[in-house]
């Protein structure tokens, strides 16, 4: 007996990077192009969503503070609909579909769907962001430890962030901006010195990028003058506060 099941299509997980088109993967540039339906973030580049074929439905689910497009357990059920009508579907995230882009739950949804998925992984922010800004997140001289952390979400004060900054440490905030103010309070209420360096890196990669630099205690009103507006990170340690060049020189000098 022949299998008579309707044919399903397969959701693939895209990361579209920080934002220049340049960074993509050649996967990723490859199932754009070809695809016929892209869901994708606010923060996906307008010139990478310029790659997708002229016929292709585009789909935005764009997030903002408290306020979403559509709903998470919504996305996950349009991926789902749209693979079983048959289609194909490019979900394009900014940064990696793994590092706070909620891909986890999205492969979870499809899998007990029963629909194909892949995950093709993309340049995250924070490595996108600091190599653009020739910031090492990881240095002999100054940093063997890097951490992620999302400045924006439910219980942040409770959230123990302990031993993530501080010497030898760099630490790499997601969706910080709007929080600014509470994060500097809470590292400096856990021990952190209040003129440790920081960067905040805004629009990563793209023609329009700035990075602003200060302490610690000054982060607050350096997003506020600055008039910070996301996609931002905020990167915290000592990597942040020298040049390139004043690293290698001083990696050189402990050589010694």
């Amino acid at each position: 007996m022949e299998n008579s099941r309707e044919p399903r299509g397969t959701v693939h997980l895209v990361g579209a990077g920080p934002g220049d088109p340049d960074l993509l993967t050649v996967k990723a540039a490859r199932l754009i192009g070809c695809a016929k339906v892209i869901v994708h973030d606010g923060l996906v580049d307008p010139a990478i969503l310029a790659l997708a074929h002229p016929a292709a439905q585009l789909i935005s689910v764009a997030k903002q503070r408290s306020r979403h497009t559509m709903a998470q357990e919504e996305i996950n059920a349009l991926l789902v609909r749209t693979a079983l009508a048959g289609d194909d579907v490019v979900r394009l995230k900014g940064g990696d579909p793994f590092i706070f882009g909620r891909g986890g739950e999205e492969v979870e949804a499809c899998n007990a769907a029963g629909v194909p998925v892949e995950v093709v992984p993309g340049i995250s922010a924070a490595i996108g962001a600091a190599a653009a800004a020739q910031i090492p997140l990881t240095h002999r001289a100054s940093a063997s430890i890097v951490s992620f952390v999302a400045g924006q979400c439910k219980g942040l004060t409770e959230q123990d962030w302990s031993g993530l900054a501080g010497k030898g440490r760099t630490l790499v905030i997601y969706m910080g901006v709007a929080t600014s103010e509470a994060i500097a309070e809470k590292l400096m209420a856990d021990g952190l010195a209040p003129d440790v360096p920081v960067a905040v890196i805004e629009k990563a990669t793209r023609a329009d990028m700035r990075v602003l630099r200060g302490p610690l205690a000054g982060l607050p009103s350096l997003v506020a003058r600055e008039a910070v507006k996301s996609p931002a990170l905020i990167v915290i340690g000592e990597v942040t506060g020298q040049s390139e060049q004043e690293l290698r020189t001083f990696a050189a000098e402990v050589e010694r």
